[in-house]
């Protein structure tokens, strides 16, 4: 019987597999000393665009907004599907009597996480390792302090929110833009609002005026 651990990327399973003493490599995983460590390469599945809702979507059309999906859909990254395939079969394996989540400690970690622990159909108990150091003690303290990862759901609701939120403002606000200007205009829920600072900014100083201004100066005795 066997323990999955899943990181997020490559490098941190190698550093935890170094310290736990799992030394053979498989393709995708590495395995030993009653552990199975593997990871994501980043975000293995994303919210699918609005043609897979309805097909009439290609289309750009001003009365079909806002698009707003009843049940949300996902899609592979297609250039991930493969390391997707291989969770799917470690999670499922019958050796695997528990699944460690060792993503980034923090909410897309978890995020990233829960969509593929979602998609694989798994109801194997899961913990949290939670470390902000890949330093070999803090590996090990972090494994000897697992929580159940239900005291994280609060984390992963707020990582959902933020990417249905991009979605919705991003898929929906540029159509409406580009419908209005007659081009092509991404529009996105962080990136918009930043992109105004800044030209904001430079506008400010493109139309900079010299004038006059004034100094105190004050005299003692």
């Amino acid at each position: 019987m066997s323990t999955l651990i899943i990181t997020e990327k490559p490098s941190v399973a190698q550093s935890i597999a170094s310290v736990l003493g799992v030394t053979k490599h498989e393709e995708g995983y590495l395995t030993g000393n009653e552990y199975i460590v593997s990871w994501c390469l980043g975000h293995l599945l994303e919210l699918a665009p609005p043609h897979v809702y309805n097909e009439e979507y290609k289309q750009w059309k001003a009365e079909d907004l806002p698009i707003v999906p009843e049940v949300w859909q996902y899609e592979v990254v297609r250039k991930n599907g493969k390391q997707l395939n291989v969770l799917t079969r470690l999670m499922k394996s019958r050796e695997v009597t528990e699944i460690v989540c060792a993503t980034d400690a923090g909410r897309e970690g978890e995020l990233i996480f829960r969509l593929v622990y979602h998609q694989c159909g798994s109801d194997k108990p899961v913990k949290r390792l939670w470390i902000s150091s890949l330093e070999e003690s803090a590996i090990l303290e972090g494994m000897k302090a697992l929580k159940d990862s239900s005291a994280y759901d609060s984390l992963y609701e707020a990582a959902l929110c933020r990417q249905k939120a991009d979605w919705l403002v991003g898929m929906n606000a540029s159509r409406l833009f580009s419908l209005m200007y007659g081009t092509t205009m991404n529009v996105g829920r962080v990136m918009t609002p930043t992109l105004k600072m800044i030209v904001d900014r430079e506008n400010a100083i493109a139309s900079f005026r010299q004038g006059h201004f004034y100094t105190v100066q004050l005299r003692c005795g």
